[in-house]
């Protein structure tokens, strides 16, 4: 047990944010000491217990935190971010970290201004297999071939969260950031054009929003990248989740098991299995060696991987972790996916 355990303010409660302040609640390090909704949310019985508040700035004078845990709609990141960080408070914040590259830069100054750690919820970060298989792509060596894709064929309550989330949020900017800072975190190159696409197949969605879009980013030492994310009951669950990364000496993919569904939250970072496959041939362009497979069955569900996120977020304050680059590549991840949601709207490419 910690000698001191951080006070947490948890702010927004949607399925995100309860997840989290589920975590809170049960690490020894942390104490919740209030929650914060516009509305009044439905609640685990383990957190039905805990102080809800309706104002943000209330709660935050109120219950003076180490730590805001923010869950929020994404154009209310910054604010919220910046308002706490410079009330005394630590800051966790779920992806993406703004709605503009200008906002995300106004929250690391703030967190550097005012000494303060800031988190930014890149969950794939510290999955044991997202991990391996960045690990196995670096080995392998560049240029790389990104596949990337997350469609979600959502009904009902999902399909519900969808269309929230796009009241501000294009499907490529709010999961694309996690798979941009995948590759980031493998070729460690520099990104210098985004090309993308989009159509609007829903009704009753935001002038200009749109639930599919695709892009391509291209990056200063020759590797390329796509990604393609849709939403909605419209979609098809053929393909829906590609992980494959491509170098001249082979390639590392995810492969999932069949029958898993593309709502299904735990399927958005489960792997299952990794398959590494080795491009070395011999004089007859025979493969000399067979591929790898790498069971990774036995991995965290959705729950224990937010667990895995705020021990992190706990250990960058008592341990004083530099978090420096972990605030860089937040903000680049996050550039490169809303250049590709301006090609979008623009039809033109967008160089960085």
């Amino acid at each position: 047990m910690p000698e001191k355990r951080l006070s947490v303010l948890v702010v927004g409660l949607g399925q995100m944010g309860r997840s989290h302040a589920m975590a809170y609640h049960t690490h020894p390090g942390f104490e919740v000491v209030g929650l914060v909704n516009r509305s009044v949310p439905s609640l685990p019985a383990e957190l039905a217990d805990y102080p809800l508040r309706h104002d943000f700035a209330a709660a935050l004078a109120e219950f003076k935190p180490d730590l805001v845990s923010i869950a929020t709609h994404t154009n209310t990141h910054a604010d919220l971010a910046i308002a706490a960080m410079e009330s005394g408070a630590h800051v966790f914040v779920e992806k993406p970290l703004a709605a503009t590259a200008e906002d995300a830069e106004r929250v690391v100054a703030a967190a550097k201004a005012n000494g303060r750690k800031l988190v930014i919820g890149y969950i794939l970060r510290h999955h044991p297999s997202w991990m391996r298989l960045i690990e196995e792509a670096r080995g392998l060596g560049g240029p790389y071939v990104f596949r990337m894709n997350l469609n979600q064929q959502s009904s009902g309550a999902a399909w519900g969260i969808h269309r929230q989330i796009m009241q501000t949020t294009s499907p490529i900017v709010d999961c694309g950031v996690h798979y941009v800072d995948v590759m980031c975190q493998i070729t460690d190159a520099k990104p210098v054009e985004v090309r993308g696409m989009g159509v609007n197949l829903a009704q009753g969605l935001p002038q200009g929003m749109y639930n599919y879009g695709h892009f391509q980013v291209l990056f200063d030492d020759g590797s390329v990248g796509w990604y393609e994310a849709g939403w909605g009951p419209m979609m098809s669950e053929t393909a829906y989740f590609v992980k494959d990364v491509i170098s001249p000496r082979g390639s590392v993919s995810i492969v999932m098991d069949g029958g898993a569904s593309s709502a299904d939250i735990n399927a958005h970072t489960q792997t299952s299995r990794l398959l590494v496959h080795h491009a070395e041939t011999d004089a007859s362009d025979t493969f000399v060696k067979s591929d790898d497979w790498l069971d990774m069955h036995d991995e965290p569900g959705h729950q224990a991987l937010c667990d895995r996120e705020q021990d992190f977020v706990y250990r960058a304050i008592a341990d004083d972790l530099d978090l420096t680059r972990h605030m860089a590549d937040g903000v680049t991840s996050l550039r490169i996916c809303l250049a590709a949601d301006e090609s979008v709207r623009s039809g033109q490419p967008v160089r960085l």
